[in-house]
């Protein structure tokens, strides 16, 4: 596969829109496929509504290197553009590649394109980039894109970074982009406002696509994504005789559409059927042996949920009836008794009613909580009672001796986020309890990677199966 990866030194360079732009005039070649480095849910949804190609995860801290090579070459795209995320460095702690879309672009062998955001830099656009070039050991960035500059200013720098690229191996200058007002991506507290919210975004993507092939070397962009070395790329494991015959809810609209392709698809590779529905517009669950309430925005949502009342009523008596379930984040606040919200100066607050499957109220912190990448260990039996909790005979979906991959990032908290996991950053520096879970759920705010716990997957599909069988019986 040609591919390369989009990198920049931080993030709010322009990554999403030149990547989408690439992406684009690619499409026009070739079938293209598109990934994304880290937990990112919102970026894949541009490529994947707004271009039109298959996008996908690539996450070093959530997959092993095998994994990673197993995504890229499990896509038979003749092109993939990887966007980066933040700066090319950023990992997992301060001063440390691991986890870094760097490090991606290590384990997967793809070249790196730098987009730098030169708005405003005279002199010092020359120091940054032979900073960032300095701890690039592996020579894998191969082409230097300015962005938000004039024609002048790119003229006046390119032979002075000509000299410098010209010192990292076969890295060249491959062109700049004009500032144009007209090119806006406006952002929320998660990240970008989805595809569906930004008007006129395909003409934008258009737009860009023809600053790219009018100010950019377009020959020299797809030398290096030509120059990207093959891959052995393992396959993924299936088993599709272990769901047969099973159907998995899915909610997806505008409240609920956080979900890595890579999750479902460890389910789809089981056998498992996904039913897609809505609890906006649905009046009752489809037929199914298990349920997925994933990430989203239910609070921009809470009127139209709380007043689709058949379909609070469905689920609830679903879930007491031992629908296997898992919930995470908004899937998670949906599920509790009510959201809070107010008006953007805290006042007018109201108590929305949601699922009450959860004996929970849902607020606003007003900042991001417990933000990052964790491993989720379950809480064992006489920890669990030190705690306050019944414990239970039954096998949980996640049994003590086993952890699972997830990260959180959420400004809205509950006062009562469970107790039947322990939650431990990646860095080791804190750790809580959170997680409500039992043999056929498992609720909170932590977004699970499952591919990080192939049993945890084996042990749903197992209680989609019994539930399936106590209903034929």
């Amino acid at each position: 596969m040609k591919r390369v990866l989009i990198a920049a030194a931080g993030s709010g360079s322009g990554k999403t829109i030149f990547t989408c732009g690439l992406l684009n005039l690619l499409k026009k070649r070739g079938a293209t496929a598109s990934f994304k480095c880290g937990p990112d849910y919102i970026d894949p949804m541009f490529h994947r509504t707004v271009i039109g190609v298959d996008s996908g995860n690539l996450d070093s801290f959530f997959s092993t290197p095998e994994e990673l090579r197993g995504i890229i070459g499990g896509s038979t795209a003749e092109y993939a553009v990887v966007e980066g995320v933040m700066g090319i460095y950023d990992g997992i702690g301060f001063g440390a590649k691991a986890g870094s879309c760097y490090e991606i672009a290590r384990i997967t062998d793809t070249p790196v394109i730098l987009l730098v955001d030169a708005k405003g830099m005279g002199s010092t656009l020359l120091s940054l980039i032979k900073g960032i070039l300095a701890d690039d050991d592996r020579r894998l960035i191969k082409g230097v894109v300015l962005n938000r500059v004039s024609a002048g200013y790119y003229g006046q720098a390119r032979p002075l970074l000509a000299e410098i690229l010209t010192q990292h191996g076969d890295c060249r200058l491959v062109g700049y982009i004009p500032n144009d007002k007209g090119i806006s991506l406006e952002s929320r507290h998660l990240g970008l406002r989805m595809p569906s919210e930004i008007g006129d975004l395909r003409a934008q993507v258009e737009h860009f696509s023809e600053l790219i092939e009018s100010c950019c070397d377009v020959e020299a962009i797809l030398d290096i994504l030509a120059s990207a070395t093959d891959l052995e790329a393992p396959r993924a494991s299936e088993n599709p005789s272990a769901g047969s015959g099973l159907t998995r809810a899915v909610a997806r609209d505008e409240a609920f559409c956080f979900y890595y392709p890579e999750n479902l698809k460890a389910f789809e590779r089981r056998g498992v059927k996904i039913a897609e529905f809505s609890p906006i517009r649905d009046s009752e669950l489809p037929p199914c042996d298990g349920l997925l309430l994933g990430g989203g925005y239910p609070e921009l949502y809470a009127e139209e949920l709380s007043c689709n009342l058949s379909m609070r009523e469905s689920i609830l008596s679903a879930i007491r009836g031992g629908l296997p379930s898992l919930a995470e984040c908004g899937g998670f606040m949906y599920l509790t008794d009510e959201i809070m919200t107010m008006g953007s100066d805290g006042s007018d607050a109201r108590h929305i009613p949601m699922v009450g499957a959860v004996g929970a109220k849902t607020f606003n912190t007003g900042k991001l909580c417990r933000f990052g990448y964790v491993r989720l260990s379950a809480v064992a039996d006489e920890a669990e009672a030190h705690l306050g909790a019944n414990p239970s005979s039954a096998k949980d979906l996640l049994p003590p001796g086993q952890e699972i991959k997830a990260h959180e990032f959420h400004y809205y908290d509950t006062d009562n986020n469970g107790s039947d996991c322990l939650a431990v950053k990646a860095s080791g520096s804190s750790s809580w309890y959170c997680v409500h879970q039992g043999p056929e759920h498992f609720w909170g705010f932590p977004h699970l990677w499952y591919g990080s716990n192939p049993s945890f997957i084996a042990d749903f599909v197992e209680a989609m199966r019994n539930f399936r069988a106590s209903q034929n019986d």
